[in-house]
C-alpha cells in the first residue's frame, strides 16, 4: 500500500514542506527537501522518529524544588512517555552539577543529564 506523509522539516531554519512516500512502511521518495538534511530528517521521521526528552526533576535539599534535566541524545518517541514515569519517580539530592547524570541507560544507553547547577539550600 502506497501511502504520503507530509511534513515540516526541522534539520535546519528552512522549514521546507516535504512529502515522504512510503510503501509498506519503507520510504521510496522524498519530495521538497532543498538540502541532504531535510532528505535523512524526513526518513528517518517516518521510519523511526526520536525526540529530545526535556523537562525538570525533582529536587531535595536543593535552593530549588526542580532542575531540569535533558536526554544526552535522542530517544525513540514511543518510549517517551515511559521515559517521563521513571523521570518522575526521581528526587536529585542537592548539589549536583550541570552536565551530572540524573538517569543512567534511561533507554538504549541514552542517559538524561542535568543542564544547569543546582546548589544545596542554604
Amino acid at each position: 500500500m502506497i501511502e504520503k506523509r507530509k511534513l515540516v522539516c526541522i534539520a535546519c531554519p528552512i522549514g521546507c514542506n516535504i512529502t515522504v512516500t512510503l510503501e509498506n512502511n519503507e520510504v521510496i521518495k522524498v519530495e521538497g527537501n532543498t538540502c541532504k538534511r531535510g532528505e535523512m530528517y524526513a526518513k528517518t521521521e517516518c521510519t523511526n522518529p526520536t525526540r529530545i526528552l526535556t523537562t525538570t526533576m525533582k529536587v531535595r535539599n536543593g535552593r530549588l524544588p526542580v532542575v531540569s534535566v535533558k536526554s544526552d541524545k535522542p530517544l525513540p518517541k514511543e518510549s517517551l512517555l515511559d521515559c517521563m514515569k521513571m523521570v518522575n519517580d526521581v528526587v536529585l539530592e542537592a548539589p549536583m552539577k550541570i552536565g551530572d547524570v540524573a538517569i543512567r541507560d534511561i533507554v538504549e544507553g541514552v542517559n538524561i543529564v542535568l543542564t544547569r547547577d543546582i546548589d544545596k539550600a542554604l
